[in-house]
């Protein structure tokens, strides 16, 4: 399992109702990230296009030295026009809230990658510190260093790196803001000399670069990805451990991280070095296959999908005698164990039950399909019914029967949430394999079979976990109490992905009858891609 990055967090969550829904005429549309230097939004332009858009920290934007230096970073940031680098499109140096607006990519971070999917082969590290690498002399050739290149600050498209926030960072480094231990910058890839406040140059990104490059390869980072104190002391006194990274690899690396700065390559330097590779044969391109395919079906994923480029959800007047209420914000996406995944979840997991459910105590959770993580769900008034028997031809439906299952009744004298509370809200997962399932109990997404109550999924459908019940709504309405009267008047064994268009969710109850999951499917990537879902948690009172 790759290691942890502090202060990296995931794409797309909602907007707030801290947050403002338009920055210089742009309009917000969802939160991509957040760091030390403030947050960044997905925003879109008069005419239509995305763009990533960062509002920098309020207490940055009250302290004119930084806004000085910031003028002057975004002023050097324009004049960068490198292929590898996320092209700056507009700034506010003089609002409020100065911002700064790029290229938006539709692609995940290296961070994530590797989170995601663990290390990646050698020819595909060598191409990425090419590309990197000439994004480096776009930046340079400019007067702007880095000063903060690390996975998390470069993105992944189809045909290669984009790297992210650059030289935004020097802004901060001559504010009071840091003083006595803070910096700008993240430890584990850190220059020795930036570690120490001396002048920090060109040569600081290569040995940046340098464990970057260590991260992908090995899967953590060669200094360590513990306390910050402790990360830094590394670097300016001992040797990077390199003893994950492929051999192939090393001589390179080591020339990166050499604790000198004129110890180092050159961009250019680099380059050549990559070039003469014998994994890469002189040929420096991002053809088909410079990816391993889990992370390029994820990637075509977000590009041919709604979720790439979040829309708001049509919500459908609610019925007048139905009481509604809005579930929180989505919860930030959970982290995806590294490890090796299966093409198609084992006969076990795919066998379902035939009848009446078993008196079998099991875990549960739902997941709940949103277009770009901002769905929102309803809750209906429905009374419990007697438990049903379960016709056993219902267990041949592949999507819901030629005439649909009617949603029940709402009763106005039932409680409001038919005796089930709230446990997670909107948690947006994604598996990006079918050797991936979701934790329906912890709201994570895990390794096949690891999982006592879980939702797996093959290329075209879900698979709920054997003795659970499923009931696919009728419209895009489904509180606990439509669950608990669907699941036992229209059940349903699978779940076909053809079957949730429009927004419809499904229900799935645990074995116990003691907690449900609301699911929404947001995409799936054709040919066993990624997908991803919208899952909340309800467990029974009393």
């Amino acid at each position: 399992m790759s290691a942890q990055i502090p202060g990296v967090q995931h794409a797309h969550k909602a907007l707030s109702a801290d947050d403002p829904h338009e920055i210089g005429g742009y309009r917000l549309h969802a939160r991509l990230g957040s760091g030390g230097m403030g947050v960044v939004y997905l925003a879109y332009t008069p005419g239509g296009r995305p763009i990533a858009l960062k509002a920098v920290r309020a207490d940055f934007a009250g302290d004119p030295e930084f806004r000085r230096r910031f003028a002057q970073e975004v002023a050097s940031a324009e004049r960068i026009h490198g292929l590898f680098t996320a092209q700056v499109v507009d700034s506010g140096v003089d609002a409020p809230t100065p911002w700064l607006a790029t290229a938006y990519v539709p692609g995940p971070t290296l961070h994530e990658v590797v989170q995601r999917h663990g290390p990646l082969p050698v020819r595909t590290v060598l191409l990425l510190v090419a590309g990197i690498a000439e994004a480096l002399q776009a930046i340079h050739r400019a007067g702007v260093v880095h000063r903060d290149l690390k996975p998390a600050n470069v993105l992944i498209a189809e045909d290669g790196p984009r790297v992210i926030d650059f030289g935004i960072a020097r802004a901060a480094d001559a504010t009071a803001l840091t003083g006595v231990g803070l910096r700008i910058g993240t430890a584990a890839f850190m220059a020795p000399e930036q570690a120490m406040g001396l002048q920090v140059t060109p040569a600081s990104d290569v040995f940046a670069l340098g464990s970057l490059a260590a991260f992908v390869a090995g899967g953590v980072p060669p200094f360590g990805a513990g306390a910050e104190s402790a990360a830094l002391y590394k670097v300016v006194h001992e040797q990077p451990d390199l003893t994950r990274v492929p051999h192939d690899l090393r001589s390179l690396l080591t020339w990166c991280l050499a604790k000198r700065p004129e110890g180092r390559p050159t961009p250019d330097e680099l380059i050549s070095a990559v070039q003469a590779h014998p994994t890469v044969g002189h040929r420096l391109e991002f053809a088909d296959g410079w990816l391993p395919h889990q992370v390029s079906s994820e990637i075509s994923g977000r590009v041919q999908q709604p979720d790439a480029v979040p829309v708001p959800v049509p919500v459908p007047a609610p019925t007048p005698t139905h009481d509604r209420l809005t579930l929180a914000a989505p919860a930030a996406p959970v982290a995806h164990p590294a490890t090796a995944v299966r093409p198609d979840p084992p006969a076990s997991r795919r066998a379902r039950r035939r009848g009446r459910r078993l008196p079998v105590t099991a875990l549960a959770a739902v997941s709940v399909l949103v277009l770009g993580g901002a769905a929102t769900a309803w809750f209906l008034d429905v009374p419990e019914e007697p438990e049903a028997e379960v016709p056993a031809a219902s267990a041949g439906h592949t999507s819901p029967p030629a005439s649909p299952p009617v949603s029940p009744s709402p009763s106005p004298s039932a409680p409001s949430s038919a005796g089930f509370k709230a446990g997670y809200a909107n948690a947006e997962l994604t598996s990006p394999e079918a050797g991936y399932e979701f934790d329906l109990k912890t709201g994570k997404v895990v390794p096949a079979e690891t999982a006592a109550w879980y939702l797996a999924r093959t290329q075209t459908e879900f698979v709920t976990s054997e003795d659970s019940d499923a009931f696919i709504a009728t419209g895009n309405e489904l509180s606990p109490a439509d669950c608990v009267r669907g699941v036992e008047t229209q059940p349903v064994t699978t779940i076909a992905f053809s079957a949730l268009s429009g927004g419809r969710p499904f229900c799935i109850r645990s074995a116990d009858q003691k907690e449900i999951a609301v699911v929404r499917l947001v995409s799936a990537a054709p040919g066993g891609g990624p997908v991803t879902v919208e899952v909340s948690h309800h467990r029974k009172t009393g």
